[in-house]
């Protein structure tokens, strides 16, 4: 059981810190676009909600690799591991052409979501740079999930990290016009974000490239194993379809449920608005480490199911749910404790201070249901089976936590707090159906049926 311990945080904390970065980005985002007041940190809050609605299908959508990859690297077949590349590459830029669409066909809507017109009009500009942010993210995606799959998490922390630094870096050059640059202010965010995730690429091609380890896969590449020219690179494509579009729905409805209450909170006003982005990005930060775990636990929990080994799962899910739970427990405290301290690091606004402590408290409520949702999601993952986490996800933010959030904010009245109200029972539904979800399964002989 230690050795399992061990393997998990091995694994966990890279990823947790890759994480991790891309939201310390976003509180430098925020903090540096909070010293211009209020209304350019309500540009940016929106600008990324609407944005992420569909960043998360993209994300979603490359999450499917990591399981395939894994079962198979645990069976030591390299050369169909490298065919998963190939065509998630091919596959990934092809899906982030897609997204790129979708993304600008949704700009002209921004005016007609309820939002203040001088906020829509702040977040145009941001909107646009993080739209093509997503062509570079979806390339370089498939070649961290790749990696995640074959058990290597600190490749990627170490790109993500740099990158990270550049984008901290740029935004102090181009928010603020340093270095004899055009002063953008919210719209220089979006462009530092840009520039970074146009690196990452760069640098995980190079790093496959000056490394034999890592270079032998494209040795397997060639066009008969693509998709649309084969019928074995159509089975590739039919996989990661089949593996990553439960998954990519799961994470669009979730942080949907997350964007449209931002944009509820407008219906309210600007200093909710800010508010509740001050409390979202705090959740996130100690999401981070949940996501670390989790993902660890997709890792460790695709290499026990290639081997079929029962026990090892059982393991998997024993650690990771409590290391989970201590982590919580710490977020929990620091938020309701520390909530009239933290909304300081972002604004000396009073009113929105005030709105931010009362969110932050419901934030450290829901951390324990979130956190069991994000684990138990993972151990899915790892014995792929992501159709019923799709299913339960509409029951969880569509039926439950959306609906309710609106009901108790703006019927009976209970003003912002009520639309965090709403993400505790949506998560809490969610975290008991997953696990229930997950011992039916593990206790069913038919979980090793599909592996080959």
């Amino acid at each position: 059981m230690r050795k399992t311990y061990g393997s998990l945080l091995r694994l966990a904390l890279p990823v947790m810190l890759t994480q991790l970065g891309q939201v310390v980005v976003q509180l430098c985002d925020n903090m540096m676009v909070g010293r211009l007041g209020a209304l350019p940190l309500a540009g940016v809050s929106f600008g990324g909600t609407v944005f992420f609605i569909i960043f998360a299908l993209a994300i979603g959508f490359t999450l499917g690799l990591t399981p395939l990859v894994g079962e198979l690297f645990a069976q030591g077949r390299k050369e169909e591991c490298a065919g998963y590349l190939q065509n998630a590459i091919a596959l990934y830029v092809t899906m982030g052409l897609v997204f790129v669409g979708l993304l600008l066909a949704a700009m002209p809507l921004m005016h007609h979501l309820g939002q203040p017109e001088e906020v829509v009009e702040m977040a145009i500009p941001y909107f646009r740079y993080l739209t093509w942010s997503v062509l570079p993210f979806m390339l370089f995606g498939a070649f961290k999930q790749f990696l995640e799959g074959i058990g290597n998490t600190k490749v990627a922390m170490a790109i993500v990290i740099t990158s990270n630094l550049l984008n901290i870096f740029l935004n102090w050059v181009f928010i603020f016009g340093k270095l004899g640059a055009p002063e953008l202010g919210a719209a220089g965010a979006g462009l530092s974000t840009l520039i970074a995730r146009a690196v990452t690429p760069v640098m995980v091609i190079a790093y496959f490239l000056s490394k034999k380890e890592f270079r032998s896969y494209f040795n397997y590449f060639s066009w008969r194993k693509l998709m649309c020219f084969s019928r074995e690179g159509n089975r590739y494509c039919k996989e990661l379809f089949r593996v990553g579009v439960p998954i990519a729905g799961h994470l669009t409805l979730e942080n949907s449920a997350f964007c449209i209450t931002s944009l509820m909170m407008g219906w309210i006003g600007t200093v909710e608005i800010a508010a509740n982005q001050i409390t979202t990005t705090m959740a996130n930060v100690a999401f981070m480490m949940v996501v670390g775990i989790g993902s660890a636990t997709t890792i460790l929990t695709s290499h026990a199911y290639g081997v079929k080994n029962r026990e090892q799962i059982w393991a998997v899910s024993r650690a990771s749910y409590t290391v989970g739970l201590a982590w919580n427990t710490v977020t929990a405290l620091c938020f309701i404790l520390l909530r009239n301290q933290i909304p300081l690091l972002f604004t000396d606004d009073p009113e929105v201070v005030r709105t931010a402590a009362t969110l932050l408290v419901c934030c450290g409520l829901f951390q324990f249901s979130d956190g069991l949702q994000c684990i138990s999601t993972g151990l899915l993952r790892g014995i792929k089976d992501v159709a019923v986490i799709l299913r339960i996800a509409l029951v969880a933010y569509v039926i439950i936590n959306v609906p309710l959030g609106y009901l108790l904010c703006f019927v009976v009245g209970w003003g912002a707090p009520a639309l965090w109200v709403g993400f505790i029972a949506g998560l809490s539904v969610a975290a008991v159906l997953m696990i229930r979800r997950f011992r039916r399964q593990m206790r069913s002989e038919e979980l090793f049926a599909n592996v080959e």
